[in-house]
């Protein structure tokens, strides 16, 4: 390519509008539907292939949008943007672990207040954010494990030990997870698998709220399939592999799984799906990647096994809870809602497992990490159609509040894609924006990340380009259409020194973006029609097939 390289494929036709600036004119056969969002923790796009029921209840009955993403590809801020509709850097939500970290959060106002206010009846099911337990509310500044937050009706939170009295166990033990039921903590559940605990909490919420006048919310939030706290005996064993040349190890953790699913995808799952379907190394060449990157030496044939059982168990964990996605379908069938319910189901990030010779985990701003599966139901939207319209989080939580009709708890940054859903995509005009932290070592030499601020990496995605900028001065540069498997960074290529401006401007003007500002769209160089941009999604996941694919 030369230095006239296109910034899009084709220029977007004169009417096109984008989904970011879509309102609620089109409507649901239903006023006011009941909501209900099913959160895995740590589930890839690719993940759905061990989840039948949502296939087949959600995704063939509904819609799958193919271009879902995790502005913050970790737990704890992804959560919180989902809670308030806003940015991590609106939110100040970075990390797990203090100063950050569930002690970090504003949670007096939320959707669940805003869902409240507009008359629903609301609950939460499951994991909150990390350090809920120990962790002194920032509300209250009481401690958090008997703290229920505003707007929740009824709360079922499962909290990390809070280190007081005779609890044991924690949200990340499978077996032996306490819970605040309504302001109560209670530990008398040791020998119970969460999944399963979790999906009886919700189906007991579902025949609770059924036939009732007023409309319910449910965010069922799983803790599968993110490692557990605790090892198993058939956990991958480390070894020399897994000591990098900066002297950390992988750790190769997996999640906890009753007994009776144990080895249900020995068979099927052969080796990770972040690696070559044809063998060979999993990035031969990473000099152009960040330093975090290159420090990672090729995946031995032990490190191969090890990620080959990390998937195996993952796996396992997703088909448990997908049972329990199944039996709350039918309750709420069986109870009369179904028909008057919006059913979504997603993650709080992807994760990696072998690209980019990275063995697990997330936060970096590559396609695995944001990548998320994004599935949803309801009236007017059970036509087992697709969707290539970008998503995120943030619009997530918009486009529930514009269902329901009722009032952002904050300005909001994401926008809503009723319309996407209702009537077709409508085109790709709007960058989603990506953060991180503490995925970066050494100084920080990029002036443009002010002092103070937390955050180590922020990127765009748009139709075509992965842009990101490092605060050590790294960066990353992807053309997704000569390269979905961001193989080669053109960061530093004369040939996109022009791509790279145009990047490196939106930047600026979307980084620390607010509200209306997070929805301004881009030039028309880098805007994407919806004929265009269904033919990049096509071509983006035919290459990730040839490439990764079984």
């Amino acid at each position: 390519m030369g230095c006239t390289l296109a910034l899009a494929l084709a220029p977007p036709s004169a009417d096109a509008t984008g989904a970011s600036s879509t309102t609620a004119a089109t409507r649901l056969p239903v006023h006011r539907p009941n909501i209900v969002v099913v959160m895995a923790d740590d589930m890839r796009a690719d993940d759905l292939r061990f989840a039948p029921n949502v296939r087949h209840l959600v995704g063939s009955r509904g819609l799958e949008f193919r271009n879902a993403f995790s502005p913050f590809p970790l737990c704890c801020p992804a959560r919180a943007s989902f809670l308030t509709g806003v940015y991590a850097h609106n939110h100040g939500v970075y990390w797990h672990h203090k100063p950050y970290g569930y002690g970090a959060f504003d949670d007096s106002r939320t959707i669940a207040t805003s869902l409240s206010e507009a008359g629903y009846r609301t609950a939460f099911i499951g994991k909150y954010l990390n350090g809920y337990g120990p962790m002194r509310s920032k509300v209250t500044g009481e401690r958090s494990y008997r703290y229920v937050p505003n707007g929740w009706d009824d709360w079922y939170g499962a909290f990390e030990n809070p280190g007081v009295g005779s609890f044991h166990g924690g949200t990340y033990d499978y077996f032996d997870t306490p819970y605040n039921i309504n302001g109560k903590p209670t530990n008398n559940r040791r020998g119970e698998y969460q999944t399963d605990t979790l999906g009886m909490f919700a189906r007991k919420i579902a025949t609770a709220n059924a036939r009732r006048a007023r409309p319910f919310f449910m965010y069922l939030s799983f803790t599968a399939p993110h490692f557990a706290s605790t090892s198993e005996p058939d956990d991958p064993r480390r070894g020399r592999d897994f000591t990098h040349r900066d002297g950390t190890r992988s750790t190769f953790a997996t999640p906890s799984r009753p007994d009776w699913v144990k080895g249900r995808f020995d068979r099927a799952v052969t080796r990770a799906p972040g690696l070559p379907k044809g063998g060979g190394p999993a990035e031969a060449d990473v000099s152009d990647k960040p330093q975090k990157l290159r420090m990672l030496p090729e995946l031995s044939h032990q490190g191969r096994r090890a990620l080959a059982e990390v998937t195996r168990q993952r796996a396992e964990a997703i088909y448990v809870m997908d049972r329990q996605v199944g039996s709350l379908v039918r309750t709420l069938k069986k109870r009369g809602e179904w028909d008057d319910t919006v059913l979504v189901f997603t993650s709080d990030n992807g994760y990696f497992l072998g690209e980019h010779r990275q063995r697990t985990g997330k936060t970096k701003a590559h396609e695995p990490s944001l990548r998320v599966p994004f599935l949803i139901t309801g009236p007017g939207m059970r036509s087992g159609e697709v969707r290539n319209d970008p998503i995120s989080t943030v619009d997530l939580t918009a486009t529930i509040l514009d269902l329901a009709e009722a009032a952002a708890p904050h300005p909001a940054d994401g926008a809503s894609l009723t319309t996407t859903m209702l009537t077709g995509d409508q085109g790709w005009d709007v960058p989603v924006v990506t953060e991180a932290t503490h995925t970066t070592k050494g100084r920080r030499t990029d002036p443009a990340f002010r002092r103070g601020d937390a955050r180590t990496s922020i990127g765009l995605r748009t139709a075509r380009y992965s842009f990101t900028r490092y605060d050590n001065g790294e960066g990353e540069l992807y053309d997704l259409y000569a390269d979905p498997a961001q193989m080669e960074n053109r960061y530093e290529d004369p040939a996109y020194a022009g791509v790279r401006a145009s990047l490196d401007e939106l930047w600026s003007r979307y980084k620390d973006c607010a509200a209306a500002t997070c929805q301004v769209p881009m030039p028309a160089q880098l805007t994407v029609d919806a004929p265009t941009l269904s033919g990049l999604t096509a071509r983006y996941w035919r290459h990730i097939d040839a490439v990764y694919g079984s």
